[in-house]
């Protein structure tokens, strides 16, 4: 009996199909697909070293979780979000991030604090040296860490860390430029000292700022690239 090549092996318990599912998801949401970019079967199987079935497989499952669209010529692409998608995104992750700034400042140590301003540290010499690759990484790491005071939350973390997911493309695009570089860096400062007051409103409302200056941030290079 011939077993389809998606299927049939699996390895530590991932079948092709879902490994290439989650390489693909992971590649679009952190930006190395750009907008408008045409996503072609034989060059993704290349890319990818599998075979051509998971990649269609993949990409049909992607569609549907509408992270791309397909082509009128065959074939899909990465979607253009519009400003109202990008606005109600970031809006929804100003909520959410803000509470969560509010429920960290009230559990986190000084020794987590410190953790958080070596991150800073670091991405800011990484933007001294003008090597955005790095503050983006430092960047994502300083709110990595942030979600990981609140891991214990299981279902509110996951809530947390798939919104992340969606913006993350956004904050690579923007962080090309210095001045949306030196914002962020400077909005982690912010957030640090208000954690160090031990002051959740504070906490709550520069989480909040910040979050919102990054989405103006993605507005503006939407714009840019239309």
């Amino acid at each position: 009996m011939r077993m389809n090549p998606s299927t049939k092996s699996k390895k530590n318990g991932i079948s092709a199909r879902e490994k290439t599912y989650d390489d693909l998801k992971a590649k679009i949401l952190s930006g190395h697909f750009i907008p408008g970019e045409r996503l072609a079967e034989e060059h993704l199987a290349e890319e990818l070293g599998v075979s051509r079935t998971p990649v269609r497989e993949a990409l049909h499952k992607l569609e549907q979780d509408g992270l791309i669209e397909p082509l009128e010529s065959r074939g899909f692409c990465i979607p253009r979000d519009s400003p109202e998608e990008i606005e109600d995104l970031f809006e929804l992750r100003t909520v959410l991030e803000g509470y969560t700034l509010r429920i960290i400042c009230e559990r986190i140590t000084d020794e987590q604090i410190a953790m958080l301003e070596a991150i800073i540290e670091k991405a800011e010499d990484a933007l001294r040296r003008k090597r955005i690759d790095e503050v983006f990484q430092w960047n994502t790491q300083f709110h990595d860490t942030l979600h990981s005071l609140v891991a214990d939350k299981r279902r509110f973390h996951s809530l947390i860390v798939n919104m992340r997911k969606y913006v993350l493309r956004y904050r690579k695009d923007t962080l090309q430029y210095l001045g949306a570089a030196k914002r962020a860096s400077d909005g982690h400062r912010q957030i640090l000292l208000a954690l160090k007051l031990k002051e959740p409103e504070l906490c709550e409302r520069v989480m909040r700022t910040h979050i919102r200056q990054s989405k103006e941030d993605a507005l503006q290079t939407n714009r840019e690239a239309i």
